[in-house]
Formats: C-alpha cells, structure tokens, sequence
C-alpha cells in the first residue's frame, strides 16, 4: 500500500486546489476529452483516411500505431525530464503540443507526414493522464482517488460517446481532415481551462529525475504496466476495425457506424465508473474481473457481428471492459511509492502499447485470411494473456507480504530474546 508519507503529501497537495474542484475535474476531463476523440476517432476515420492518403486499410492501421507508439515514448521521457516542472504548467505545455500536432495531421499531404504527425500527436498523451491523475487524487481523501480519477478520465470516456461519433460525421460529410482539426480545436479550449481553473502549485523540493527513475526498479510497478499493457490490446484489437466489420460483414449503411460507436463509447463509460467504485472498495479483484469480463466479451464478437443489433449489445459489454485504466492507475499509485508522476505516465505507456499490439496482431488476422471477426479471438486470447500477468502480480505481492511477516516475526522473536537474556542478566547479578 501507499505509504502514510504519500498521503500525506496528497493531503498536502490539497491545499493547493481551487476552491472548486469540480471545475478542476472538469477542466482535466477536457483534455481527456480531446485525447480520446482523436485515439479513437482515428479509428473510426481509417476507412476514409486510407482512401484519401492512397493506402490500404492494413497499412492505414500503422498510423494508429505511430501514435501508439508516441504515447509509449513520450509519457515516460516527459514525466522525468519534467520532474521539477510544475503540475499546472505541465499540463498546459502538454496540451498546446497536443493540439498544434492535431492541427498539423489535418493537413499532412502523404502517408509519411501523417505517420510523423501522428506520432507527435501521441508524445503528450501518457504524460498528461499520468499528471491529470495525480492531481484529481490530490483533490480528495485517499480512499476516494480511484473514483476522483474516473471522473478526469469520464474526459475520454465520454468522447467515445460523443466525441468520436461527432469525428467521424464530420469526416464523412466534410472529409477526414476537418475530425483531426476538431481535436485540435478542443485541445486549445482544455489549455484555456486548465489556466484558469487548475491550482496553482510548486513541483515537490526533492523532485528530481533520478528520484522518479525509481519506479522503475519496483518489479510490482513492471507488472502492474504488463497487465495493462496486454489486458488492453484485446478491445483495441477489435475496436480498430470495428468500423470496417460493421460494413463488411454486418452490412450496415456507413450513418449506422456512429450509432454502433456511441454504443461502445456508453459502455466504456459504465465501466469506468463502475470499476472505479469497485476499486476503491477491493483493488486487485476488480482488475481480474474486468479482464475475464473482457476475455468473454470479446470471444463473443465473432458469433454476433452478423446482426446489427447482437453485435451493438456485444459492443457495449467489450467498451465495459475499457473500465480496466482506473484500478491500474490506483495500484500504481500503491506501488510506486514516490515515484509517482513517472508510474502514473507510464499506464497509459502501456495502453498504448496494448493500442499498438491490438491492431498490428488484428490485422495479421485478417491479413492472413481469418476474417474481420477474428479479431475477437485475438482480443480474447490478449485479455487473458493481461490475466495470467495479473495471477504473477498476485502471487508475487502475496510472496512479498508473506517475506514481510517472517522479516517481522523473527525481529520480535530477537528482540524477546533479547529482553529475556538482559532479564536474566539483572536476576544473576542480584
């Protein structure tokens, strides 16, 4: 568990909050927002985007990789370069990128530009969860952090209801372009936001570089990232090409899409409040239910796709399993100790690397002739794979607890033996 010295500094952290911090939520929710109309709006958008850049949709899901792949270097890197840096500040810095990168996509002219803005565009996202998250714990008592932290990432959840459906309207009646440059727009309103809204505050005096590499060596912090970083690729494996699925085997017109996505979107939402509930009441078992919830989900994809209304119920219950972020973000803040803000980014390195598994194993799938609805096997077979590294998570605090307690036992035992000998020491020299 965290130590009381953490809460401590959290509780010192939140003096610092604006005298409304549900406006400070809902400034970091903003972000989240825009971040999670344009991870998965890009998605949604492949079929189009591929067209007008003259490549084939296998080829276009690299682009979503790229980005995937910005997230996995960018969160890590900026979380310790930016050790001394101010929460506030950061988070502003990190969303004027975020949106001169979205812009910037909207305008690229090959396939190869679009590749180098979209990993520019994913270079701030792990950094900015990582450090919006913190400072929604700060705001609350200790055991209400995992729910303060679902309402910063509703931002997210709620674009996949929102948010994506409106991106891919726009780029189906104005052309693909136009949703990047709508992230773009909503990036800037999040840097306007946060300005006004977030605490003023001063990066912790021990704050260092080397203090936040720490985390690095905690084997719990490592297997906590696995589970996230393979549990998750199972629901990106099928969300990447749901939009094609839908089309191809579904048949149903490209208008329905956005419904079907707003479905996904509802579900996910459910999830991260209801995971982040959970959380807060029983940590470790919330992840392995979320994972076998996902496992069954996802197994179930193949046999629904072919009836609209059987695939959008299947949808939701696999955008349910997308509640999985919240309970890994708080067991990270239990097993970082103080390496907090290097943990915290490096969550939602490994989401994306699960966004980066997910599609590249989908499309080998299908690539080899499978089928579209393959990727539901793939995502099944990565949800457990998240759950078999949870079981080694499991174990392995278990066995340290377990090392723990003997360490104690036999220190009480000495000391006993200690205080009978020095006894007997006073009884022979009377």
């Amino acid at each position: 568990m965290a130590s009381a010295g953490h809460h401590g500094d959290l509780r010192a952290e939140a003096q610092l909050a604006s005298a409304h911090p549900g406006l400070v939520l809902l400034a970091l929710a903003m972000g989240g927002f825009a971040i999670g109309t344009t991870e998965f709006a890009t998605m949604s958008l492949l079929p189009y985007f591929a067209q007008g850049l003259g490549i084939d949709e296998p080829t276009a899901g690299h682009v979503i990789s790229a980005y995937a792949l910005g997230v996995v270097v960018g969160a890590p890197v900026i979380a310790v370069l930016a050790a001394r840096v101010a929460r506030r500040t950061l988070l502003i810095g990190l969303m004027a990128v975020f949106a001169a990168a979205n812009v910037a996509s909207a305008f690229s002219p090959s396939y190869g530009w679009m590749l180098a803005f979209r990993f520019m565009s994913g270079l701030p996202h792990g950094a900015y969860f990582g450090v919006a998250a913190l400072v929604a714990a700060s705001l609350v008592p200790p055991q209400r952090r995992a729910q303060a932290v679902a309402r910063t990432m509703l931002g997210l959840t709620v674009a996949t209801v929102i948010g994506v459906p409106m991106a891919n309207w726009i780029g189906q009646v104005l052309g693909w372009r136009w949703g990047f440059g709508v992230v773009g727009l909503l990036a800037l309103l999040t840097v306007v936001l946060v300005w006004i809204f977030a605490p003023n505050d001063r990066p912790h005096p021990d704050a260092s570089p080397l203090r936040e590499l720490g985390a690095l060596k905690r084997r719990q912090v490592w297997l906590t990232l696995g589970i996230g970083a393979i549990g998750f690729g199972g629901m990106f494996a099928v969300y990447t090409y749901v939009a094609s699925t839908l089309m191809e085997v579904t048949q149903v017109s490209p208008a329905m899409v956005p419904v079907v996505l707003a479905v996904f979107g509802s579900g996910m939402t459910v999830g991260t409040l209801v995971s982040a509930w959970a959380a807060d009441r029983a940590l470790m078992p919330t992840v392995a239910f979320t994972l076998l919830w996902s496992a069954g989900s996802l197994a179930l994809y193949p046999f629904a796709a072919g009836n609209v209304w059987l695939v959008s119920i299947v949808v939701f219950m696999i955008g349910c399993g997308g509640g999985l972020g919240t309970p890994l973000q708080a067991r990270l803040m239990d097993v970082a100790e103080d390496a907090q803000t290097l943990a915290a980014a490096l969550n939602h390195s490994a989401f994306n690397a699960a966004n980066a598994l997910g599609p590249w194993l989908g499309g080998m799938a299908i690539a080899a002739g499978w089928g579209w609805t393959s990727t539901g096997w793939v995502g099944a077979a990565l949800a457990l794979g998240g759950l078999a590294v949870w079981a080694v998570a499991l174990l392995d605090d278990r066995a340290t607890a377990s090392r723990a307690a003997s360490r104690a036992a036999e220190s009480r035992e000495s000391e006993s033996r200690e205080s009978e000998a020095r006894l007997a020491e006073a009884c022979a020299g009377d």
